[in-house]
């Protein structure tokens, strides 16, 4: 009799183990199905400023996306005449910066992003109290500065 009652026990434990991780695992993820996360998960810009404006100071977003890691914003931002990124979580409680590496890719996105945010437009600079060299009209220009102090 007491083999018996054994036997039951078992597949009852195991089914009743099984049915108790069934739903975390299930919901792990945070993620509805076949649905992108920046679907239920908003980080507008005022909301980005307000979240750092007291560690970061005078802070000005410029832009928020996704980020290539789920789960975590990119935050462009200004800060004292220096522009910079960092990334928030969705969750809205962490932030951090530094160089966010592609394994795979072997790059670092961070500082490509970097370099195309701080792009400088050629055209907006003003040439007409510049020393020219060569032809004025040439169709390739360089531009040089120098600080003579």
């Amino acid at each position: 009799m007491l083999k018996k009652s054994m036997h039951l026990r078992l597949p009852v434990h195991f089914l009743l183990m099984l049915f108790c991780l069934f739903p975390v695992g299930y919901s792990y993820g945070f993620e509805a199905k076949g649905q992108e996360c920046s679907k239920c998960h908003t980080l507008h810009k005022d909301e980005a400023r307000d979240l750092l404006k007291d560690i970061i100071p005078d802070v000005v977003v410029l832009d928020v996306r996704v980020s290539p890691v789920k789960g975590v914003w990119e935050v462009d931002l200004e800060s004292r005449g220096r522009k910079a990124i960092v990334y928030v979580d969705f969750l809205k409680k962490h932030f951090f910066s530094g160089a966010l590496v592609s394994i795979g890719e072997k790059k670092n996105l961070t500082q490509e992003r970097f370099i195309e945010l701080n792009k400088v437009d050629v055209s907006q600079i003003p040439l007409e109290n510049a020393l020219v060299m060569g032809d004025e009209k040439a169709r390739i220009r360089i531009i040089v500065f120098t600080d003579p102090d």
